[in-house]
């Protein structure tokens, strides 16, 4: 399973990719909204930081339009994945970009039925929204391993993206599923590396460790100053 960033912010983005387990990053216009810059020149350094896919999203509602934006986007480099919503105009143009050998990543999806259209116009990655579909009153997990099993049992390539991520159990739990992908925010990331019991035992290494070169330092171990001592 590959771990994925959901930010336009490029010091969060170069501070996971430095762990060496960053396989690729999506935005929206949402998150680019919270950056509040030139939007291509946030795609682009992206695009340059990550050497994974990454999702850029059309914003435009008419097929032709959207399918004119995600030719565009695609251009902006070898890693760009173009992301079209799950509505009619998304799968129409989603369906032309896919025929042109163009990756898109189908958003918005939250039913096992919206990921089977997904698969069928060739999209390259389908991205359910698992957390918002808890806050629907609906269990998004189950919706996610419904989504796993439906394509694999049918054989579609297309890669699961589990999004909407809100804790570290809801990427354990993607996995369980079999998602191909998980997308995460930044506190979510930070908070897979983290537990009490490495903490404290990390602290603990390091006090024992202290100790011991203080025994060195001061002569504590060394058997010629015992013997003269």
């Amino acid at each position: 399973m590959r771990l994925f960033l959901d930010t336009a912010n490029i010091d969060e983005i170069r501070e996971i990719n430095r762990w060496g387990v960053l396989s690729g990053v999506t935005t929206n216009p949402s998150l680019l909204a919270r950056e509040h810059g030139d939007v291509e020149k946030a795609w682009l350094l992206i695009l340059e930081e990550v050497d994974g896919d990454v999702s850029l999203e059309t914003t435009e509602p008419e097929a032709e339009a959207m399918y004119e934006q995600g030719l565009k986007l695609a251009a902006m480099g070898p890693n760009a994945v173009v992301k079209v919503p799950m509505t009619t105009a998304g799968l129409t143009a989603g369906r032309r970009l896919a025929d042109q050998g163009i990756r898109i990543n189908v958003t918005l999806v939250f039913s096992p039925a919206q990921a089977i259209l997904a698969a069928e116009i060739g999209a390259y990655i389908v991205s359910p929204f698992i957390g918002r579909i808890d806050d629907a009153a609906a269990d998004g997990m189950h919706a996610l391993r419904q989504i796993c099993e439906i394509y694999d049992v049918q054989g579609y390539e297309t890669e699961v993206l589990a999004a909407s991520l809100r804790h570290p159990m809801h990427v354990v739990e993607a996995a369980l599923c079999g998602a191909d992908i998980v997308t995460m925010p930044y506190d979510v990331f930070i908070k897979l590396v983290r537990h009490p019991l490495t903490d404290t035992g990390n602290e603990r290494f390091l006090a024992d460790w202290e100790a011991l070169q203080g025994e060195l330092r001061g002569g504590g171990n060394d058997p010629a100053r015992k013997e003269g001592a």
